[in-house]
């Protein structure tokens, strides 16, 4: 795997941490939370890069994998929201104008499907759009 690749899905990889910070800042993620992430990876980020993963599939869908496999971990919100960041300070030429847009669209669609945006998901939105901006 080329850097680029391998840059490509920890991108991906730490945008499934990301959002699922976000839709677990109120200490659960309902389903209407996971099919609003499941549609805007189709909707949005498919169309991102051609980069694909190990298996030949596109990369994108490893927001999902990664989200899906947290559900079953025991960390809080927090410390996936932060090893976002330190990704982010690592990498910051991986996040173009586009990609910050899609990002702060995408956690705000989550955090807004289940009964609208809570006092915990407000402020982990707040945090992102000050991280990215």
């Amino acid at each position: 795997m080329m850097p680029k690749e391998k840059i490509g899905n920890e991108l991906y990889q730490n945008l499934g941490k990301l959002f699922y910070a976000v839709a677990m800042a109120d200490k659960k993620v309902v389903p209407k939370e996971v099919e609003k992430l499941k549609e805007d990876v189709r909707k949005y980020w498919l169309e991102v890069d051609a980069i694909e993963d190990e298996f030949g599939s596109d990369a994108a869908y490893q927001i999902e994998i990664v989200f899906d496999w947290l559900q079953n971990e025991e960390e809080e919100s927090q410390f996936y929201f932060d090893e976002f960041v330190d990704f982010y300070k690592e990498h910051p030429s991986r996040f173009d104008p586009k990609i910050k847009e899609l990002i702060l669209k995408t956690a705000d669609d989550i955090a807004s499907s289940f009964a609208g945006r809570n006092k915990s998901e407000l402020i982990l939105l707040s945090k992102l759009e000050s991280l990215l901006n």
